[in-house]
């Protein structure tokens, strides 16, 4: 039976004291948590974010990782870096590093396997632009990306991974897939999965990230293939943040 596992995505926001409250107001309610719980901070925070998380049940990670171990690459982070402070996730393939930043499928499978080499757990993003799903290519396109991540680390390397399916239109947009477009592609991307390894295909989690909030986790988390969420604006308020933890 998979865990379900609800991360925050912080993306480009917060200051010392706005996180130090969220995470005060996560700890004081995880005693209400049906999930496992996570957040993913900007790399400025992640020494504060381990010093209040240290010894509780909230793991954390980077929202991102160079594919680098050291060298020339001002302005990136590593994953020994990241080890220096305990990470636990890292995130690789969020469609803003993909749409905005022009991160390729090639440059996310190198950061996956990066994120794996120092033992991180990569929280691999896939996802679909909304002309894509308007064009029927939604599956053509998730094959895609985790195809280059299956042929350069192999099928196997998912097992000690994290899928999250964030439909790009979906993202901060207030548009939520239904339930069932979301476990319809979930249950594409685990079968997919399955031709090559049945096993890895059960382990691994696949999470929903596309504007869940309280009112719509419960359904969302209720599909045999969705399990959990990456939460991104609604994982910047603790009670907001919670009643995601609480669904499920």
């Amino acid at each position: 039976m998979r865990q379900t596992l609800v991360a925050g995505n912080w993306k480009l926001n917060g200051s010392k004291e706005s996180i130090q409250e969220l995470l005060k107001g996560i700890l004081a309610g995880m005693s209400e948590a049906k999930t496992a719980v996570a957040v993913c901070a900007p790399y400025i925070y992640i020494p504060m974010v381990q010093e209040i998380l240290s010894g509780t049940e909230v793991g954390f990670g980077s929202e991102s990782i160079s594919e680098h171990d050291s060298g020339a690459f001002t302005g990136e982070i590593s994953g020994s870096m990241l080890n220096d402070f305990s990470c636990q996730y890292a995130i690789v393939g969020h469609s803003e590093r993909r749409t905005i930043f022009g991160e390729k499928d090639a440059d996310t499978a190198n950061k996956f396997a990066a994120a794996r080499k120092y033992g991180l757990t990569p929280i691999l993003c896939l996802g679909e632009l909304l002309e894509e799903r308007e064009a029927g290519t939604t599956e053509e396109v998730v094959a895609r990306q985790l195809d280059a991540v299956i042929g350069l680390e192999g099928v196997g390397a998912l097992a000690d991974a994290v899928i999250a399916y964030e439909p790009v239109w979906a993202i901060g947009t207030g548009l939520t897939a239904s339930p069932q477009q979301a476990q319809d592609v979930h249950a594409f991307i685990r079968e997919k999965i399955a031709k090559l390894d049945a096993g890895v295909a059960e382990k691994v989690q696949i999470l929903y990230g596309g504007s869940v909030n309280g009112g719509n986790a419960d359904e969302l988390f209720s599909m045999p293939d969705i399990d959990g969420g990456l939460i991104g604006g609604a994982s910047l308020k603790a009670e907001d943040f919670l009643a995601i933890c609480r669904a499920g």
